[in-house]
């Protein structure tokens, strides 16, 4: 007899032996990263990088959990930043990038092959670099070789479970050239605030009270598309999809408002949409065999416009048969209200996971394809 999916979630015994690789406890680490993290970034070296000032343009590069990092300091910096902050996902740098520009090259493991080869493009470019990751790395050694510097990282998971390992050291190392002003206590704030998030979402916390339990099994059975309200945490919804990828091995859909409501809301009218034409609105059709359920990542610094949009999309979900599900950014600092957010839905798609008795570690289909193309 196969388990109900909240009994599975509230049994203590079968949440650990459902995670052998003990992700949860990875993600409870969240707050122990965030201060290890600055730590390690404010005692670093990076005389050479401060002595040539403010560059043109910070290209942050990286790839899957090491490469949300640059994300993650684009938002908190935020579009008030004084020099262009953008990511890159590939081998290869974009051509207008130069010796004016600093390259940061993050990779958990320090092994990762794009990283690598868009950090080589950059020494080739006289560009200024930037190395986050593990010590005695092929990433640290290219670091050395180039004089470049570098902010080691000490692996506590998974690539995808120290997003605030890797993040934190971006930010501070930006605060440190002048780019971010980050108040004093910013860090120690988004720490404290995951310790809450973590202690809500704790394994020993049943469903009813446990709102990442509750979250997972709003989302069992169902499409995911998740919004953000802002940058910040448009962000987040690209990490929750992100974590149901490989947590939980779940698609999802990810936007930001107000772009998402000039292509995607067009699913609301779909064959995923309960009530829409092609389903049961008009009599046609039965009910679609995954239904779509709206998530909505609210921040608390949102254009009102982006706001109105986000009431009406509820709304117009709603009229069609979407189920709706709305999640708040809490605090005002960007680290702390992305911190709010992302230690909730970590624990979420783990918890969907095991819920739907997956194992949340193993990502066999990356290993293979790795294995193909060596």
């Amino acid at each position: 007899m196969t388990l109900a999916a909240q009994d599975r979630l509230d049994d203590v015994a079968l949440l650990e032996a459902a995670d052998p690789s003990s992700i949860l406890r990875q993600v409870a680490s969240a707050a122990a990263q965030v201060r290890e993290g600055a730590r390690s970034a404010a005692e670093a070296d990076l005389g050479e990088l401060l002595a040539g000032g403010r560059p043109r343009a910070i290209v942050i590069t990286g790839m899957g959990g090491s490469g949300i990092a640059g994300e993650v300091l684009g938002a908190v910096v935020g579009p008030g930043c004084p020099v262009q902050a953008t990511t890159v996902h590939d081998y290869r740098l974009p051509g207008w990038v130069g010796a004016a520009d600093l390259v940061i090259a993050v990779s958990c493991s320090g092994t990762t092959e794009e990283t690598l080869s868009a950090a080589e493009d950059a020494v080739r470019r006289g560009c200024r670099l930037l190395g986050v990751g593990s010590r005695d790395s092929p990433l640290a050694a290219l670091a050395e070789q180039a004089r470049a510097s570098f902010i080691g990282v000490r692996p506590s998971g998974m690539p995808r479970s120290m997003l605030w390992g890797l993040s934190v050291p971006l930010v501070v190392a930006a605060a440190r050239l002048g780019i971010l002003d980050l108040p004093g206590q910013a860090c120690e704030t988004a720490a404290v605030e995951l310790e809450r998030v973590a202690h809500l979402c704790r394994p020993d916390s049943e469903a009813f009270v446990n709102p990442a339990k509750s979250l997972a099994l709003e989302l069992s059975g169902t499409l995911p598309m998740v919004w953000g309200t802002s940058p910040l945490t448009g962000v987040a919804a690209a990490r929750f999809a992100c974590q149901l990828h490989e947590n939980a091995k779940y698609p999802a859909i990810a936007g930001v408002l107000p772009e998402a409501n000039h292509n995607q809301v067009v699913v609301f009218d779909g064959p995923f949409a309960a009530g829409s034409a092609a389903g049961g609105r008009s009599g046609h059709g039965a009910a679609p065999p995954v239904p779509l359920r709206l998530v909505l990542l609210r921040d608390t610094h949102e254009h009102p416009q982006v706001a109105r949009r986000r009431e009406e999309s509820a709304r117009i979900a709603a009229e069609r048969g979407i189920e709706v599900t709305e999640l708040a950014a809490a605090g005002d600092l960007p680290l702390e209200r992305l911190a709010s957010l992302v230690q909730l839905i970590d624990y979420a798609s783990v918890y969907l996971a095991i819920a739907n008795g997956v194992d949340p570690a193993p990502i066999a289909a990356i290993q293979e394809l790795k294995a193909r193309i060596a």
